[in-house]
């Protein structure tokens, strides 16, 4: 099977080994002369992003770069963001990089040109309508990891510094208009990284299948991303140069955030507030909140996981998908309970009140409340 294609579902997406090299095509397209490339401290520096620069380069593009950007990208970040935007008189943005990079780059986009505060387009109600379309500048996402799908999102996360909430920012025009999927920009990441970024394409994937709400392609993708996790991650786990195994879960990631058009849950209103508050993985703490989540279901989702289960080739049902889950992030050593992670029983009540206001709640196929999201916290603490 050869790797390649050209998607226009849910954006236009070039997806391939190599295809990083179609940048300055991609950046015409868009309408770019002078973009600015927006990634994390971490990849500042590292080979895949010198050499877009130099691709970037080389094409008349210049070699603009801004990577003032935390794991858990906040208002502070965004702020500098858009001063080098406006100071350098760009005209777009590459976001370039994991959650982080593409999440905080979207928003430089999407705040450029704004001239309200970003809080005021959370994604309450119609808030997203308060903003200026006409500014958003364009948005070329390059993903170098293989989780969250941010490249394909209409949504931005950003944590607020000085409460520490996490703020799910909206607005349609910030899902990227080309997105560059090579899976060699994959090939370096570490061990616990690639686990990480996996299972929360895998989270996305559960939450969506598990959503109460109408959206049979999301739930169909859902279906299928799990199946591409299962199988693949493994693989890309045990060896980070194996470039199917890489191509395969970046197709993952793009269809877990695809797919969450039908809704998120309670995995993901729970770890919103403990990355806010204790800096944690996003993705390894899905994983760890997982198991709790499941079994806090069960009542309202354990026949559509008789099916899934079925199609994934797991014997038992939901009790034997439960069992899959567990087994499935011990081989990828993730901890098993939150207090592993640094959260400590004293948060449990802020961290309640955090989880609650999420948006992701909605999407949850049991109702929640704070009596039922403490049990929960404590559960998986």
């Amino acid at each position: 099977m050869t790797l390649v294609g050209n998607w226009s579902y849910p954006t236009a997406i070039k997806f391939g080994a190599g295809r990083i090299r179609e940048l300055p095509e991609a950046c015409a397209a868009a309408g770019m002369q002078k973009p600015l490339l927006v990634t994390d401290k971490g990849l500042a520096d590292l080979p895949i992003t010198l050499e877009t620069l130099d691709i970037m380069e080389a094409a008349g593009l210049g070699r603009g770069l801004f990577s003032d950007v935390d794991p858990n990208p906040n208002e502070q970040n965004l702020e500098a963001g858009v001063a080098a935007y406006q100071a350098g008189d760009h005209d777009g943005v590459i976001a370039f990089g994991g959650g982080s990079g593409l999440d905080l780059g979207k928003m430089v986009a999407f705040m450029a040109g704004q001239t309200r505060p970003v809080w005021d387009f959370e994604d309450i109600g119609d808030w997203w309508t308060r903003a200026d379309a006409d500014a958003i500048a364009p948005i070329i996402a390059v993903p170098t990891t293989a989780g969250t799908g941010s490249e394909v999102g209409r949504a931005s996360v950003i944590t607020n510094s000085e409460t520490h909430a996490k703020k799910i920012i909206f607005h349609p025009k910030v899902l990227p208009s080309v997105v560059i999927c090579d899976p060699e920009l994959t090939v370096g990441m570490p061990k616990f990284i690639t686990a990480g970024t996996g299972l929360d394409a895998f989270a996305h994937c559960v939450e969506a299948f598990s959503s109460p709400h109408y959206h049979p392609m999301s739930q169909g993708m859902a279906l299928e991303g799990m199946r591409l996790v299962k199988e693949y991650l493994p693989r890309a786990y045990a060896d980070g140069t194996d470039i199917e195994a890489r191509a395969q879960m970046m197709s993952a990631a793009a269809m877990g955030a695809t797919a969450f058009q039908k809704g998120l849950g309670a995995i993901h209103a729970m770890s919103h507030p403990v990355g806010a508050v204790f800096n944690t993985h996003h993705g390894t703490t899905n994983a760890v909140c997982m198991p709790a989540v499941l079994d806090f279901n069960e009542p309202a989702i354990a026949d559509r996981f008789q099916s899934a289960a079925a199609y994934l080739g797991i014997d038992g049902g939901f009790d034997g998908f439960r069992a899959f889950v567990q087994d499935f992030n011990d081989s990828f050593s993730i901890p098993r309970k939150l207090s592993d992670l640094g959260v400590t029983e004293a948060a449990i009540p802020d961290l309640v009140q955090g989880a609650i206001i999420d948006p992701s709640c909605g999407g949850n196929p049991v109702e929640l409340t704070t009596e039922n999201l403490t049990a929960l916290f404590k559960t998986a603490l």
